[in-house]
């Protein structure tokens, strides 16, 4: 930069020369001239105003002036002994030199206030004899002229900074003179404790701060500019140097960056002290000048590595030529501190960088003791903590400093490297590299191949010179072209063997790593710099035979987490290298890393996992992607023997994980493995299914039909990577170490087990029910272990992975209903589900007697158990094997109601079933066990011809509405074909043949009575004529009289009978009754069911005589009030599943308002898109038209509406007028169509917002179609009914609300209760003390396609909330705030893979997996991961919530808000009559 310019480094030695021959004392003996100046000089400091008032100085002429100099001069040069004569004189010339301020002080004689920068001149150039080090004086003495050379420093550090009179001249004579002291201080070798060794950092400080004032008041000549970095070369083996280097460039960086980027650009904080070292007056472009050529100061750093080139000056020269055995320049003690020097060199270069790339922090400038290093925290720009300044080196202190000054680049952040934001303005990466790339390219090759050809290069060339020593202009240096025999690695001592300067060449590495990971979206980097740092990597990747990690490696990986996710032309031929490197860090559970020297930085071994594991998850996918793409080694070419192709390298990666997975101990580590393994299955699933036309040849044959190779391939499974075999693999070790590893944490266990439920939905074939009973029984265990924690272990946390681990297990039976059918595997589900409602299980052990119901204590282990296990046990009897129902996935309820329901009914006319209030009337409603409500009409419905008993029901419980319709029938349908109510019986003809009545003479007894002979009891009947005797004969003719005149009436009977049209001769058919339609059916079905077995009860206790409505088998509801309909409406608008919305958005480059990104769905918009956003949206969920949708359409006023009746007929007229044309592209804005996904437990509407969702939610936002009670009234029941739930112990349980734990004592009302009947649990009643804690709004979950990855950070959140309203935000008492939404970022790199980003709310469980920030995916799954993730956020967000109520809980607490609201209280005989009473 210089090389035309003249160096002044003669001038400095002459004037080094000259000042010590200055003073004509010189002529005379030492004692004499000593003599001459005690004299004189004590004349002249007792008129200082030291001891006594200043007066006016008595020298009034240039030559008296002179005389007195010329004996200071000589005053300054005496022995150290002299310690006072030369303090006096120091004393004179640091008064004197005040005639360069605004106001001198008196006593400065007169001739040099006139010219006081020609007397300045002399006096600075007389003060150098102070400074030359004077041989064999003892240490107390060194350190008094030390302290007296810092006097002198400061006065003139401080004359510099307030001077107004200073001229161009004095300028440079004093900088000529601070060039000299350095260099008469630092040149020579560093020996330890002498003057150079003391006033080093403090000469260096001066120097470097009265030249940047020089910058300003009279900016410096390229002469000296050049003679100042060729001195700064001559002084490199000092570690003060680089580190004063380094201080001064952050501050020039600080200021470069303040008016380069404007003040929005992250700032680099640097400690107070260094934040003054530049003037206040330095213009932009003195900074910019500046700062270029203090960062050329002083040379190549990577000289550092080459103790040869440092030590080729005279002052090492004369130091081996004087060394009593001889020795080499090289071999100085004080050039083992090369290697800490080119480290920190290193770091000041990486500062720079960091501070270019927008990595806001403080520069750690400051004393360091002995070979520890000062490390700090980052953070992203401008967030987060950062560390305080080290101290640092003082400026004005008037004794040395005690420890020498050094600088540290700041290690990884806490959250690793993925999480740090770089500045969205900062420069290309091209620009950094232009002023960078020649020191960081070079030091990173330090010691590698290319290194060590170069040196062998080298030293072939000086071989053949002559074997002199060629002295240069520069001070007759030794010039490079030395023998072989100086360059020579075996003559370096041990502690310079290039191996030592790992450290530093691992942070210029670090530093290209972190340069290329900053490029943009779309950036270009040149092809020769891309190259280099290929090359670079490829040396740096380089696995030695003890395959440890070193420094070089750990850096490389701590800072290349986002290598493999930028779009780098070429970077995938680095892939076998990083992966070689990943097989070293990630599989070894006792990480050692490779230290060289004890001043290197240790390394956060799980910071460097994480990094890895970063790494690894954006390669996972790259073998499937590109298949048998080879990948060409950079070394040699295309004939190389090792070429790769990329499938080769996929069970290499897969081992890695699996074996990360083993030993990662850290929690956010763990989980973002889990999160990889998900994919990898989930990708290589995927590509079998699409990619191999249905399945793999792994899986047709591996069953042993055909294939012998392919079989034996998959005899093994642990050395397959097909899909099946990583099922099997990642079953077996997720269960496993779910078990013994993880069970204690809850994020981990929540990862575990949403990577299992992932693993369930997979496609997996039949003849691995083994794996899946396995796996289910291992979540069992889990859940049994968990619920067998001692108390104090019972936490929040610990039952939210219970529940989750109920929601995991019936994800596994939905997707393989085949396990229910084995019979340990149903005894081991229901098992745990007896487990988590009562407490305990019936048989603890396989020999116990079972315990029966009754006589187990209820006591959960806690509400949020039971609920879970309830609906596990309802999904096992009502969903395994029938989910989805005829209705569809859209609802897991009957799609009738009693309107529904009515139109098909004979006895209501067309325009009357309309009515929901006439519908409900044909309707009796009856509420069993407290929570449950039957609705029953007892008319037939009209497609049934068959007059049997018959009961249409509709069940309300807690897990949906089901329609059931029942008929009493004495044989079955098969045999009742034929009905016996037949209209012609086909009876037989009569006969009219009138048979002949035969004429007889009646008896009273037999024939042969009278041959009986008779007994005495004979006799005691007596005959007729006896009673005649005894009672008259006027009874006697009166009996006679009633028998004749019967007589007579029997013989007209038979007379008119044989004349009728009823006799034998005149019969005709019969006729059947006609049928009976009048059943009563309702009653026959509730006496079969057992409704109506009342259980005996006292009658002289009232409570009991009817009983509470808990208790009562039946209770009857009043449905006559108008407000009945509209509750039961709201018990239907209950949805029995959980419900989420995921709003999906487009932003194109450089987008960040809001309108512009609604904008992009628009339809001229639409052809505008990345063609892979349309496939992504496809793969979300069905699209589904909302006005036919039974389920959740993300909006809450018409989600689960029955199909076919039209909520507002009037409202779709409005939406379809406000629609595009239906020809162009369909958009999912919720108008008309959205996109719907929906399990056994959960639903997910994804929304693609356009204007239309702004306009209307202000038109409707009135309340007029959203009613915000709806679905908020289970949070805001009294506190009455909240009471019921318990029973009779209601009253007890008040002070209870908020425990977890259950009343088991019981009450006074409980006497009556037998002694086994279970205590009923109470359920945490938060909601009647804390009402708004239940009003929480779901999660805002939005889905971003990104053109541009940087766009990410200004996305416009908090703008885009109002185009996400569901009209649910109405419950709630606070609307979504932009800190509490979950943001997936998508973006798809030019290799058609892609990137994922997520951003979030900071909390134990903020982050879900599968998608893992930072991650790449493949198109076939981003979809499915997508909405796995955005489930399992929610499903998180329910469980951190305290007050959390599943969906069946809420349906089952409105249903007893509408029993409080309308039952009837009837008794038995009441209860019995109105099942007689027909509806209407």
């Amino acid at each position: 930069m210089y090389s035309e310019w003249a160096s002044l480094s003669a001038q400095i030695t002459a004037n080094s020369c000259g000042a010590q021959c200055f003073s004509v004392l010189n002529k005379f003996p030492a004692s004499a001239g000593r003599e001459v100046v005690v004299s004189v000089v004590k004349q002249l400091s007792s008129n200082l105003g030291i001891t006594q008032n200043a007066e006016p100085s008595h020298l009034v002429k240039d030559e008296e002036v002179k005389w007195c100099m010329d004996v200071i001069c000589f005053g300054l040069s005496l022995p150290l002994q002299e310690n006072e004569t030369i303090k006096e004189c120091v004393n004179v010339y640091c008064e004197w030199l005040t005639a360069l301020l605004p106001n001198p002080k008196i006593n400065v004689p007169k001739p040099i206030c006139e010219d006081a920068n020609l007397y300045a001149r002399q006096i600075i150039n007389h003060f150098h004899n102070l400074f030359v080090p004077r041989q064999g004086e003892s240490a107390d003495t060194i350190k008094r002229q030390a302290l007296l050379c810092h006097r002198v420093l400061r006065k003139l550090q401080l004359i510099a900074q307030d001077s107004t009179k200073m001229d161009r001249q004095t300028w440079d004579t004093l900088l000529l003179f601070l060039l000299a002291i350095n260099e008469i201080l630092l040149a020579p070798p560093t020996v330890k404790d002498d003057v150079g060794d003391q006033l080093c950092e403090r000469v260096l400080s001066v120097l470097f701060e009265v030249w940047l004032l020089a910058c300003v008041r009279s900016f410096p000549s390229p002469s000296m500019w050049k003679t100042l970095q060729e001195s700064c070369t001559m002084w490199r083996h000092r570690v003060a140097l680089v580190d004063q280097w380094n201080r001064v460039n952050l501050a020039l960086t600080a200021r470069l960056l303040e008016f380069s980027y404007g003040p929005a650009f992250p700032p680099l904080k640097n400690a107070d002290e260094d934040g003054q070292l530049i003037p206040a007056g330095m213009s932009n472009d003195c900074v910019a000048q500046t700062w270029y050529r203090f960062l050329r100061m002083i040379g190549n750093p990577t000289a550092l590595c080459s103790p040869h080139v440092i030590s080729k000056s005279p002052q090492f020269v004369q130091w081996a030529l004087t060394h009593d055995k001889g020795a080499e320049t090289h071999q100085h003690p004080c050039l083992q501190m090369l290697p800490k020097i080119f480290l920190n060199a290193m770091k000041g270069i990486s500062s720079q960088v960091d501070a270019f790339l927008g990595l806001s922090k403080t520069a750690l400038i400051g004393s360091l003791t002995g070979g520890s290093v000062v490390s700090g925290s980052g953070s992203g720009s401008g967030s987060g903590p950062t560390p305080a300044p080290a101290p640092t080196t003082p400026t004005s202190t008037s004794g040395p400093p005690s420890t020498s000054s050094s600088i540290n680049s700041l290690p990884l952040p806490s959250l690793g490297a993925a999480s740090v934001e770089l500045a969205a303005a900062r420069p290309k990466c091209n620009s950094i590299l232009h002023v960078f790339h020649e020191w960081l390219f070079e030091a990173a090759h330090i010691g590698g191949d290319t290194w060590r050809q170069n040196r062998k290069k080298q030293a072939c060339e000086a071989s053949k010179r002559p074997s002199s020593m060629i002295m240069e202009h520069r001070k007759g240096s030794i010039s490079l072209s030395q023998p072989n025999s100086l360059n020579d690695p075996a003559s370096l001592p041990p502690a310079l063997t290039i191996d030592k300067y790992e450290s530093g060449r691992a942070e210029a590495i670090g530093t290209l790593c972190k340069i290329f990971c900053a490029k943009k979206t779309g950036e270009e980097i040149l092809p020769v710099y891309l190259a280099r740092f290929y090359m670079a990597l490829q040396q740096c990747l380089k696995i030695t035979e003890a395959k440890e990690c070193d420094e070089t490696l750990a850096s490389i990986l701590l800072h290349s987490s986002d290598l493999f996710r930028l779009d780098l032309d070429g970077i995938n031929v680095l892939l076998p290298g990083f992966i070689a490197a990943l097989e070293i860090v990630l599989p070894d559970k006792d990480l050692k890393l490779k230290s060289q020297q004890s001043s290197a930085v240790v390394f956060n071994r799980t910071e460097l996992r994480r990094s890895a594991i970063n790494i690894l998850l954006s390669i996972m996918v790259l073998p499937l992607h590109y298949q048998a793409l080879p990948i060409r080694d950079l070394a040699n070419g295309e004939t190389s023997e090792k070429m790769f192709t990329f499938i080769q390298l996929k069970s290499r990666l897969m081992n890695i994980l699996m074996n990360a997975l083993q030993v990662e101990t850290d929690a956010q580590n763990t989980h973002m493995l889990l999160g990889g393994l998900l994919l990898c299955v989930q990708d290589a699933v995927t590509f079998e299914e699409t990619e191999l036309g249905g399945a793999s040849e792994h899986l047709t044959n591996s069953g042993g039909v055909g294939g012998g190779g392919i079989q034996n391939h998959d005899t093994n499974l642990l050395s397959s990577d097909n899909a099946h075999a990583l099922f099997v693999r990642a079953t077996y070790l997720v269960c496993h170490r779910l078990i013994s590893s993880w069970k204690t944490d809850l994020n981990v266990s929540l990862a575990a087990l949403e990577l299992l439920s992932g693993l369930a939905r997979l496609h997996i074939r039949e003849t691995d029910a083994l794996e899946c009973k396995r796996a289910v029984k291992w979540i069992c265990d889990y859940i049994c272990y968990q619920c067998s924690r001692p108390p104090p272990a019972h936490s929040k946390d610990l039952h939210s992975t219970i529940v989750a681990a109920f929601q995991c297990t019936a994800s596994w039976l939905m997707q393989h209903p085949y396990l229910l059918h084995d019979k340990d595997c149903l005894q081991t589900v229901l098992e745990v589900v007896e487990l988590g409602i009562s407490g305990t299980k019936s048989q603890s052990k396989s020999g116990d007697i079972p315990k029966f119901k009754d006589e187990k204590e209820l006591k959960p282990a806690s509400m949020r158990v039971r609920d879970a296990a309830e609906n596990l046990l309802t999904i096992i009897l009502e969903q395994v094997g029938y989910f989805p129902s005829e209705c569809g996935p859209e609802s897991i309820s009957s799609l009738l109601d009693e309107v529904a329901l009515m139109k098909h009914c004979n006895s209501m006319s067309p325009a009357a079933a309309t009515s929901t209030e006439q519908a409900i009337a044909k309707f009796k409603y009856f509420v069993t066990e407290n929570s449950t409500i039957l609705a029953l009409l007892e008319e037939p419905l009209g497609n049934d011809q068959d007059p049997q008993p018959t009961v249409t029901l509709l069940i309300r419980g807690p897990f949906g509405r089901h329609a059931w319709t029942m008929q009493l029938r004495h044989l079955p349908r098969s045999k009742s074909g034929i009905k016996y109510h037949a209209i012609n019986p086909g009876r037989p003809i009569p006969m009219n043949d009138i048979s002949q009545r035969p004429e007889c003479e009646q008896k009273n007894f037999p024939d042969g009575v009278d041959k009986v002979q008779p007994c005495v009891a004979d006799f005691s009947i007596p005959t007729i004529e006896q009673m005649r005797e005894r009672y008259g004969t006027s009874t006697i003719r009166e009996l006679e009289a009633m028998l004749e005149n019967q007589s007579i009436h029997e013989k007209l009977a038979w007379a008119e009978a044989d004349n009728s049209a009823d006799s034998l001769s005149h019969s005709q058919e019969c006729v059947p009754p006609a049928v009976c339609h009048e059943f009563h059916a309702a009653r026959l079905f509730l006496s079969h069911f057992g409704f109506l077995s009342f259980e005996t009860r006292n009658p002289h206790n009232p409570s009991e005589s009817l009983g509470t409505p808990p208790q009562r088998p039946l209770i009857v509801l009043d449905t006559k009030s108008s407000a009945f309909a509209s509750d039961l409406d709201r018990l239907d608008k209950l949805s029995a599943r959980t419900h989420d919305t995921v709003y999906v958005f487009y932003v194109k480059s450089g987008q960040t308002n809001a309108q512009q990104i609604i904008g992009n769905m628009s339809e001229d918009q639409s052809h505008t898109h990345n063609s892979h956003f349309g496939h992504m949206l496809q793969t979300l969920g069905w699209p589904v038209q909302v006005a036919e949708h039974s389920g959740w359409t993300g909006f809450a006023h018409n989600s689960w509406s029955l199909k076919g009746s039209a909520y507002d007929g009037g409202e779709q007229a409005q939406q379809s007028s406000n629609l595009p044309n239906s020809s162009e592209l369909p958009n999912y804005n919720g108008s008309q169509r959205v996109l719907y996904w929906a399990d056994v437990s959960s639903e997910i509407a994804f929304v693609v917002p356009t204007a239309w969702n702004l306009r209307y939610y202000s038109d409707t936002s009135d309340g007029e179609s959203i009613s915000s009670t709806d679905q908020i009234v289970w949070s805001r029941h009294d506190t009455s009914n909240a009471n019921d739930l318990s029973g009779p112990a209601g009253a007890k349980s008040k002070s209870r609300n908020l425990s977890l734990e259950l009343d088991t004592t019981g009450g006074s009302n409980n006497n009556n209760r037998g002694p086994k009947e279970p205590v009923p649990p109470t359920r945490r009643k938060g909601n009647v003390i804390k009402p708004a804690l239940l009003a929480q709004a779901p999660a805002k979950i939005f889905l971003v396609w990104l053109e541009s990855y940087e766009d990410h950070l200004n996305f416009p959140l908090e703008d885009l909330l109002a185009y996400t309203r569901t009209g649910e935000e109405l419950q709630s008492l606070q609307l979504p705030r932009a800190s509490d939404c979950h943001v997936i970022f998508v973006h798809s790199l030019l290799s058609g893979l892609l990137r994922v980003k997520l951003q979030g709310p900071s909390g134990r469980m903020s982050f879900a997996t599968p998608l893992v920030d930072g991650m790449v995916l493949s198109r076939r799954v981003v979809g499915n991961l997508v909405r796995q993730t955005a489930l399992n956020i929610s499903r998180r967000r329910r469980l951190d919530n305290d007050n959390y109520q599943p969906p069946h809980v809420r349906r089952r607490l409105k249903v007893q808000d509408i029993v409080q609201k309308y039952k009837m209280d009837l008794s038995e005989a009441e209860l019995l009559a109105h099942l007689f009473q027909r509806a209407i």
